[in-house]
């Protein structure tokens, strides 16, 4: 039963992409199979909450934040929009309430930013597409208090300029303006501070937060990096080759986790001096595998130094290991 106060639910939620055969499979119409880029997984987000998605390179990551804006299409499961079912809405005026209420900061800003536009353009570009104001006046209003909210102040010094008169943390805060414009309820931040240093980072994660208190929105916090999702977030929800193999309030699984594969990448976060608290579980060896090829039982097995037989035949449950703290590893009946 959906909780009242989710404003985003995602159910058993799919992304297949088709994997192009050669020509034979085209002649006798064969499918070559499919990249199991997310492979049914269930999330909630309440409003004025963060929650991080956090896992490597080609976990899937990517594609849930783009199922939530609209941006790609889920093969499977029901995605919920404040208990309305939005799966299979699309085009651009059925889809034009969500997009003002759902935005998206991207990972890359030298990419998001059209380099032939003023920051004034870049910011207002969404209040025009959604139809959002009635005048120049009202335009540019919005365009300032966004660039105000962002953190580029006063904002008159920046509406002119180009994005390569910027640095990279204004970069990126004019990419946060961009989805602000809108007063979204909802914001999918994808790695949003991956490219920038770490003084700037903490200003960037810092406006998050402060937007978060102060408008009431919900984030989801897209990231690699555990400690940096523990410093934002109030939730966090592991993500690995398509599944949630563990999720829980920020301090548990950061402090308690109890998937090899959290543990894991706990471990692998640098640190001066020792750290008594941490598990002892080896490095992690090799890359994820490939979705397209799905191992057999528990996915994570392959890279598991704790696997035991019953690890290699059948994918375990998701099963509650405290409190609002869920896990998917059979080491947690034992």
């Amino acid at each position: 039963m959906p909780d009242a106060a989710d404003i985003l639910r995602l159910e058993s939620i799919k992304v297949h992409f088709p994997i192009q055969g050669g020509l034979f499979d085209r002649v006798l119409n064969r499918p070559a199979g499919a990249v199991r880029a997310v492979d049914g997984i269930d999330l909630n987000v309440r409003r004025g909450e963060i929650v991080a998605l956090v896992g490597e390179s080609g976990s899937g990551k990517t594609t849930v934040g783009r199922v939530i804006t609209k941006l790609a299409q889920p093969t499977g499961g029901r995605l919920l929009f404040e208990g309305r079912d939005m799966t299979s809405v699309q085009g651009t005026s059925a889809l034009r309430p969500y997009r003002h209420r759902v935005q998206m900061i991207f990972q890359d800003a030298y990419q998001a930013l059209n380099p032939r536009h003023t920051v004034f353009d870049i910011v207002a570009e969404p209040l025009r597409s959604l139809r959002l104001v009635k005048n120049g006046t009202q335009l540019a209003e919005r365009v300032s208090e966004a660039l105000a909210a962002a953190g580029l102040n006063p904002p008159g010094d920046f509406v002119s300029r180009f994005p390569h008169e910027l640095s990279g943390g204004q970069r990126q805060r004019v990419v946060i303006a961009g989805a602000l414009a809108v007063r979204p309820e909802l914001i999918v931040a994808d790695e949003p501070v991956s490219m920038l240093d770490v003084s700037i980072r903490a200003q960037i994660l810092q406006v998050l937060i402060d937007l978060r208190d102060k408008y009431n929105m919900a984030l989801l916090f897209i990231t690699h990096d555990l400690p940096l999702a523990w410093l934002i977030a109030d939730r966090i929800a592991v993500l690995y080759l398509g599944r949630l193999v563990e999720i829980g309030s920020a301090d548990e699984i950061t402090f308690n986790p109890r998937h090899p594969y959290t543990i894991a990448l706990r471990n692998a976060t640098p640190q001066i001096g020792g750290n008594p608290c941490r598990a002892e579980l080896p490095a992690l060896q090799g890359e994820v595998p490939s979705a397209a090829r799905v191992p057999k039982g528990c996915r994570f097995h392959p890279r598991c130094p704790l696997a035991f037989d019953r690890c290699r035949q059948e994918e375990p449950p998701t099963v509650e290991v405290g409190s609002r703290h869920m896990s998917a590893c059979w080491l947690n009946e034992r």
